[in-house]
C-alpha cells in the first residue's frame, strides 16, 4: 500500500463520484517505495471523457493550469502539493523535436496500454486509489529492488532523445545498474544525434537534476561518456565530494566550476556554452575557476580585500576543498574565519567614500570621478583608513595633493 497525502481525499471522491478510476503514477510511487518524500504528484484520471471535463472538474480546489494541455495534463497546487492530473493517452512521433508528438487522449485506455509509453519500468508502477492495490505491468517494483533500470517499450523509448539523458540521471540518483539492452539502446541513439532535437535547455534541465538529486553525479557523467556523449570532464569524481549548499544555483556554479577548475577560460567557456547559454553562470564560474590556485595560508588582508572583489570567497574555498580535500583543510578554515571578522566572505568590502562625499567637497562630476573612488578603495583595502571620519581626512588629503 502507497502512503499519499490524505488531504488528497477530498479530490478523489469528487473524481470518484464522476465513475472514474484515479491512479497515482510515476515518480511518486517510486519514491514511497524507495521511502523518500515528495510534493510532486502526477495522477491519472480513467473515465473522464475530455480535458476540459477534468479542468471543470478540479476548478474547486484551486487555480488550475493548462500549460500541459496539449498533452492533457493539467496542473493544480493544493495544499502545498503540485499536482499533475493527466487523462490516458497514447503518443506517436510525427516529427523531430521534443513537441514533435501526436498525442491521442483515450478514456477507455486500460493502465498497461496507456503506460507502455512511458520511459522506464521503476517510472511505470502505479497506485488504484479505490481499490489499494499496486499496478506494475511491466515488473518495475522487481527492477526497483534489484536495482536494475530497464526501458518500458524500446520502440516508444527512441522516441524521445531526452530519455538517453533520463536514463543517465536516474542510475546515478538511485545507484542502478543499467540494463544491457537499455544501454545498447542508447548507444544507438546518440551515435545517430538524436540528442541534436533537443533544445540547449532541456538538455541543461537534465544536468542540472544531475548535479542536483544524485548523491554520485559521476555515476552519470561517466555513462554518458559510455554513450558516446560529449558531456564529460575527467573531473567528474569530484563532484561526488563537493559539499552542497542550500541554494541550488549556487551549487550548479561549483559543480560547473569542479569540472573546469583545471581548464583554460577558452576552453571552460566552450564547454559551460554547450550546455547553458544563461550568462549569469559563466559570469559566476569563470572567476572561481581563475582564482583557486590563490588560496594559500599566508594571505594578506588586502589580498583577501582583492580577492572579494572577484568573487564569493565562501564558494572558492568550498571549490578549494573538493578539488584538494584535506591537504588545504587548515587554510581554508583560518581563511574563513578571517574572512568572516573582515565581513567579506560573501561579499565585497563595502566602501567608505562614495561619489556623493567628493561633490560635498565641491568637486563636479567629471571623469576623475571613477579614478578618485578606485584609488580611495585601493586605500581602503589597504589599511589607510578604517572609519569615515578618517576616510574623509584621507580624501581631503589625496584630493589636496592631485588636484
Amino acid at each position: 500500500m502507497i502512503k499519499y497525502p490524505k488531504e488528497l481525499d477530498k479530490i478523489f471522491n469528487k473524481l470518484q463520484n464522476y465513475s472514474s478510476k484515479i491512479i497515482i503514477v510515476g515518480g511518486f510511487v517510486r519514491d514511497s517505495l524507495l521511502n523518500t518524500g515528495s510534493k510532486d504528484i502526477d495522477i491519472e484520471v480513467y473515465g473522464i471523457k475530455s480535458f476540459e471535463r477534468l479542468e471543470d472538474i478540479l476548478k474547486e480546489f484551486g487555480n488550475i493550469s493548462s500549460v500541459g494541455k496539449s498533452f492533457g495534463v493539467c496542473k493544480l497546487i493544493f495544499k502545498n502539493y503540485d499536482l499533475d492530473f493527466s487523462l490516458p493517452r497514447s503518443d506517436n512521433k510525427t516529427h523531430a523535436g521534443h513537441r514533435g508528438f501526436e498525442v491521442t487522449i483515450d478514456p477507455n485506455l486500460d493502465f498497461k496500454t496507456a503506460t507502455s509509453r512511458r520511459d522506464f519500468t521503476i517510472n511505470s508502477i502505479g497506485y488504484d486509489v479505490i481499490n489499494k492495490e499496486l499496478l506494475d505491468p511491466f515488473n518495475g517494483v522487481a527492477d526497483l529492488k534489484n536495482k536494475i533500470l530497464k526501458a518500458v517499450d524500446e520502440k516508444s523509448f527512441i522516441q524521445d532523445p531526452l530519455r538517453v539523458l533520463r536514463a543517465a540521471g536516474f542510475c546515478a540518483r538511485f545507484e542502478l545498474n543499467i540494463d544491457n539492452n537499455l544501454l545498447i539502446l542508447c548507444k544507438k541513439m546518440v551515435y545517430k544525434n538524436m540528442l541534436n532535437e533537443l533544445p540547449k535547455e532541456r538538455i541543461f534541465g537534465e544536468i542540472q537534476k544531475l548535479f542536483l538529486k544524485a548523491k554520485k553525479p559521476s555515476i552519470g557523467f561517466k555513462l554518458l561518456k559510455s554513450f558516446g556523449g560529449d558531456i564529460y570532464s575527467e573531473n567528474i569524481y569530484l563532484l561526488d565530494n563537493i559539499k552542497l549548499t542550500k541554494n541550488s544555483k549556487t551549487n550548479i556554479v561549483l559543480m560547473l566550476a569542479t569540472l573546469c577548475h583545471n581548464y583554460k577560460t577558452d576552453d571552460a567557456i566552450e564547454f559551460i556554452e554547450k550546455l547553458s547559454d544563461e550568462k549569469d553562470i559563466l559570469k559566476r564560474v569563470l572567476p572561481l575557476i581563475q582564482n583557486h590556485q590563490k588560496i594559500k595560508i599566508k594571505l594578506s588582508n588586502y589580498e583577501l580585500y582583492k580577492l572579494a572583489t572577484e568573487v564569493k570567497i565562501e564558494e572558492l574555498l568550498i571549490l578549494c576543498q573538493t578539488i584538494y580535500g584535506n591537504k588545504i583543510y587548515k587554510t581554508i578554515n583560518s581563511i574563513k574565519e578571517r574572512t568572516i571578522k573582515l565581513n567579506i566572505l560573501n561579499k565585497k568590502l563595502i566602501p567608505l567614500l562614495r561619489g556623493k562625499n567628493i561633490l560635498k567637497l565641491g568637486f563636479k562630476p567629471s571623469l576623475e570621478f571613477s579614478k578618485i573612488l578606485n584609488n580611495a578603495y585601493e586605500a581602503q583595502m589597504k589599511g589607510e583608513f578604517s572609519n569615515y571620519l578618517k576616510a574623509k581626512k584621507w580624501l581631503k588629503n589625496y584630493l589636496a595633493t592631485h588636484f
